[in-house]
C-alpha cells in the first residue's frame, strides 16, 4: 500500500516537471509558424517585385523606337515632297560617288615601277615591245605612254606634244561627274530651305487665319519646316566628304601624271640617243 502510493506521488511529481516543457514546445512551434506565415507574404511580395522587373524592362525595351523608325517618322513628319527630292539628291549622289571612287582607284599603278618595265623593254624589244608593256596596264598614267609611244617614231617633240595633248584628255575623264556631285551638294539644302520657308508660310498663314490658335499647333508646324532643312544639311554634308575624297584621289593622279610624263621623256631621250 504504501509502495503504491509512494509510486503515484512519484509519477505525478514527474509529469509536473514534465509538463511545462510540454507546455512550451507548441506555443514555440506556433510562434515560428505564426511568424513564418507573417514573414511569407513579405517574401512573396519581394519575388513577385523581382519577377515583375525584368517583364517591366522587356517591355519598356520593346517600346523604345529603332533608328529606322525615328528616320521614317521624321521623314513623314517633314513632309513627302520636298523630302523625297532631298532623298533623291542623296541617292543619285551617292551612285554617282561611288562610282568615281571605284573608277579612280582602279586608275591608280605603281608609276616607278612602271617606268622601269617600260625603259625595260625600250632596251629589249624596242618601241614594239614597250606598246605591248603599256597596253597591258590601266589608268592615265598608262594611257599618255602609250600616246606617246605611238608618235616615237616622229622624235620626241612629237612625243613631248603627244603627252600634253593627251594629258588634258585624260584629266577630263578623271573629273567625269564631279560637276553633278557639286550640283547635288548644293541642290539638297536648297531643296530643305525652299521646304522650310514654305512649311513657315503655311504656319503664319493658319495663325492669321485662326482667333485662338495654341503654342503647341505652332511649334508643330515650326518643326515640321525645320525637320527640310536638317536633312537638306545633312546631305550636303555626306556628299560633300565624298567630293574632296574623289578631288584629291584626281590631284594625286595628276601629280603622278606629271611626274611620269617628264620621266617618260627623259627615258625616249636617252632611247633615241642609243640609236
Amino acid at each position: 500500500m504504501k509502495k503504491s502510493v509512494f509510486l503515484s506521488v512519484f509519477m505525478l511529481a514527474m509529469l509536473m516537471m514534465v509538463q511545462p516543457s510540454w507546455a512550451q514546445e507548441p506555443t514555440d512551434s506556433t510562434q515560428t509558424e505564426a511568424a513564418a506565415d507573417s514573414a511569407a507574404p513579405e517574401k512573396k511580395e519581394k519575388v513577385e517585385k523581382k519577377a515583375e522587373a525584368p517583364v517591366k524592362d522587356k517591355k519598356a525595351e520593346a517600346k523604345e523606337p529603332t533608328m529606322h523608325q525615328v528616320i521614317k517618322e521624321r521623314f513623314v513628319e517633314g513632309g513627302v515632297e520636298f523630302m523625297s527630292i532631298i532623298l533623291l539628291c542623296l541617292i543619285l549622289g551617292l551612285a554617282i560617288a561611288i562610282e568615281r571612287i571605284i573608277s579612280l582607284n582602279l586608275s591608280t599603278v605603281n608609276t616607278k615601277k612602271l617606268l622601269n618595265e617600260v625603259e625595260n623593254s625600250l632596251n629589249n624589244g624596242g618601241i614594239d615591245a614597250a606598246r605591248d608593256t603599256v597596253a597591258k596596264k590601266r589608268g592615265p598614267v598608262a594611257g599618255i605612254m602609250a600616246q606617246g609611244l605611238l608618235r616615237a617614231d616622229k622624235g620626241v617633240e612629237a612625243v613631248e606634244k603627244s603627252i600634253v595633248s593627251y594629258g588634258s584628255v585624260e584629266m577630263g575623264k578623271l573629273e567625269k561627274g564631279m560637276s553633278w556631285i557639286s550640283l547635288f551638294i548644293a541642290l539638297a539644302p536648297m531643296f530643305g530651305f525652299m521646304g522650310t520657308v514654305i512649311g513657315m508660310i503655311s504656319a503664319f498663314s493658319s495663325i492669321a487665319a485662326s482667333d485662338d490658335i495654341s503654342i503647341g499647333e505652332i511649334a508643330g508646324g515650326i518643326q515640321q519646316a525645320l525637320l527640310t532643312t536638317v536633312a537638306g544639311l545633312i546631305v550636303a554634308a555626306i556628299l560633300q566628304m565624298f567630293y574632296n575624297y574623289c578631288v584629291s584621289k584626281i590631284d594625286s593622279l595628276v601629280n603622278q601624271m606629271e611626274e611620269s610624263s617628264n620621266v617618260f621623256v627623259d627615258i625616249m631621250v636617252k632611247y633615241e640617243e642609243k640609236k
